[in-house]
């Protein structure tokens, strides 16, 4: 029986699979691979987050985090909504701004360099601080460019909670919670430099326990602000909600199975010199733990912000949610990967499809593990075969896809791929539901092989059109009379 991982695939997305002879010409024009990027897409699910919000009451912002994606006609299509915009370097806040976004909906995060700190402070855009020194370097750049104010949030890590036997895990962002008093007492220093508007975290995690606690920590620490007479209102819990990648749970739950019995010597081998992501035999037994993302996760996005504000505090015994309303505190988050669910896919021609002598097929792609990072992240789902023509054999078969590089770790997956038809030379695979890290985040080019180029694909007038993606503005889409 083929072990398949079927991709869900959402209505926009699969209108434009549908589309075959314009994926084709696509690909056949700007090169393989290349990254297709439904940018109408983005504001639903801004809507869908928003309507958490509603819900459970709650004022605050909903902010891009820009380094999901490279694309320029995602930022600009967020910018028509009413998203904000998390940008880690000083490229991205250029971007952002040259995009559309105003200062009051952009919010720096991540390691700044000066440079970085200045465009911060004269643009007027929130910093989320990591560090003392990072709040001090801020200041003397206000001070001596006798700039306005800058509104700051404090990053903090290393939450306890007294009311359980639970510590977040350790985070190389943000300043030490215990700390606190330190932090507090640098920003009534700079009062004239510093506006602070809120606490924040960074987790890089999805368990609601450790979020909970974080949470309930940042809410500690603006009491402790309020009795030093400082008045911040906002609390950021950053991103980490997930994506359900897979059509079926069923599927995943026989993938993992059968997984470890590859892995234990009870059934062929289903990954490339059997490869068990995290898992080993030893004297019969499996070891390890599977070091793969939960493909199948029917609580994510929107559903996941959701299940964390119903989260009852450790300390205080009441849902998170109503803890932020009863204090009137603004909630701000910042999802990438739950922003871009179902926002794009990357498209790759097949160069050779060859049967070796041990019974394996090999299919050869022109692109490489880099250009659609699945592997590196750790997501297992099928690609769509787009067949240029009827497929000349029909059935399942299961293969291996090579990459383009002359590296022998250079596998698109290491699992073998069971696909419902087998491909042809020319025919394309489409990686869907990959606009989320998975397309262009480590992209390089390696041995000189291009980065793939990226088109946006959007709905106008009932049809399907598209541009480079650095050519796409919204306002050259025709907009529906109310």
């Amino acid at each position: 029986m083929p072990l398949y991982l079927s991709p869900r695939i959402g209505p926009t997305l699969q209108s434009a699979l549908d589309e075959t002879a314009l994926m084709v010409q696509l690909c056949d024009a700007l090169g393989s691979p290349l990254g297709v990027i439904l940018p109408q897409q983005v504001a639903n699910n801004v809507a869908a987050f928003r309507s958490i919000f509603s819900a459970h009451r709650l004022a605050g912002q909903i902010y891009y985090a820009h380094k999901a994606n490279r694309s320029s006609a995602l930022v600009r299509e967020l910018a028509t909504t009413d998203a904000g915009i998390d940008v880690a370097s000083l490229a991205e806040l250029q971007h952002a701004l040259g995009a559309g976004f105003g200062p009051q909906r952009i919010m720096a995060t991540g390691p700044k360099n000066e440079e970085f700190l200045w465009l911060c402070a004269v643009t007027g855009v929130t910093v989320s601080a990591d560090s003392v020194g990072e709040l001090a370097a801020l200041a003397i750049l206000v001070t001596n460019w006798s700039l306005p104010r800058v509104r700051v949030m404090a990053r903090l890590s290393g939450f306890s909670s007294t009311g359980v036997r639970f510590t977040s895990r350790r985070s190389r962002f943000g300043m030490p919670a215990a700390a606190m008093s330190e932090v507090l007492d640098l920003i009534e220093k700079h009062a004239g430099a510093l506006d602070l508007v809120g606490m924040a975290f960074h987790l890089d995690t999805i368990g609601l326990p450790e979020k909970a606690v974080a949470l309930e920590g940042c809410l500690g620490a603006l009491d402790e602000c309020r009795r030093r007479g400082l008045r911040p209102w906002s609390v950021d819990i950053g991103g980490g909600y997930g994506v359900d990648y897979l059509a079926d749970g069923a599927q995943w739950e026989r993938y993992t199975s059968a997984l470890t019995e590859a892995v234990l010597g009870r059934r062929a081998p289903l990954t490339w010199a059997g490869h068990g992501y995290g898992l080993r035999a030893e004297g019969g037994h499996v070891r390890g733990a599977l070091n793969l993302y939960p493909a199948h996760r029917p609580v994510s996005g929107p559903a996941y912000l959701d299940r964390l504000l119903r989260t009852t505090a450790p300390e205080q015994r009441r849902p998170l949610g109503t803890l932020l309303l009863d204090n009137m505190y603004d909630l701000h988050v910042e999802p990438g990967r739950a922003l871009l669910d179902q926002c794009g896919l990357v498209l790759t021609r097949v160069l050779e499809v060859r049967d070796e002598a041990d019974g394996d097929t090999i299919v050869r792609l022109d692109c490489n593990a880099r250009d659609v990072s699945l592997e590196e992240h750790g997501v297992l789902m099928d690609p769509v075969v787009v067949h240029r023509t009827t497929p000349a054999a029909a059935g399942p078969v299961g293969v291996y896809l090579f990459g383009n590089l002359c590296l022998e770790a250079d596998l698109i997956t290491r699992r073998k791929v069971f696909l419902p038809s087998r491909p042809c030379t020319g025919d394309l695979l489409a990686f869907v539901n990959t606009a989320g890290y998975l397309m262009d985040f480590s992209a390089t080019q390696a041995l000189r092989q291009p980065i793939g180029r990226k088109v946006a694909l959007y709905r106008d007038g009932g049809a399907w059109r598209w541009c480079l993606d650095e050519q796409y503005w919204p306002v050259h889409r025709r907009v529906e009379a109310a």
